[in-house]
């Protein structure tokens, strides 16, 4: 049976001498997602800017209008759709309680930057289907939006 407890990340390979505390991870996350819009090919920004319409921090454009001005976006814009994606209201919210939270909470994003990549992962639709298997075969969950990964170490 696979350890249902989070598998262990070398921060050392991602530039970091230990781990982080929330705050300053989503900061580098942003910025990473920053870049990702401003300097990626669209197959890596057009997510990007869909989740900063979805998240209305910039409601009044279309797709195709953000992208055309997406160096106009700036990193405020990215944390306060993070902010809102982890269900605070702005990033100012966010900043000031994220870090009394478990750093499980930002697990979906750092299987979005490859920090679990040296790991098995195992994807399901829903959470009943990977409880399911979970309760049969182990494993660490992360929820990423409706689908939940199963992380095997």
């Amino acid at each position: 049976m696979w350890s249902t407890t989070p598998p262990v990340i070398d921060c050392s390979r991602y530039g970091l001498n230990k781990a982080l505390d929330n705050t300053t991870f989503l900061r580098r996350y942003a910025r990473q997602l920053l870049r990702d819009i401003r300097q990626a090919p669209a197959s890596r920004a057009l997510p990007v800017l869909r989740r900063l319409i979805t998240q209305k921090v910039t409601p009044e454009l279309l797709l195709q209008d953000l992208y055309a001005v997406r160096d106009s976006i700036q990193l405020k814009h990215v944390l306060h759709m993070l902010a809102r994606e982890l269900g605070y209201p702005a990033w100012e919210r966010c900043k000031m309680e994220i870090d009394r939270q478990p750093v499980s909470m930002l697990d979906r994003y750092r299987l979005d930057m490859g920090m679990y990549a040296d790991y098995q992962q195992n994807w399901f639709a829903n959470r009943a289907s990977a409880d399911a298997w979970q309760a049969e075969h182990g494993g660490y969950l992360i929820q990423y939006g409706q689908q939940v990964v199963a992380v095997l170490q």
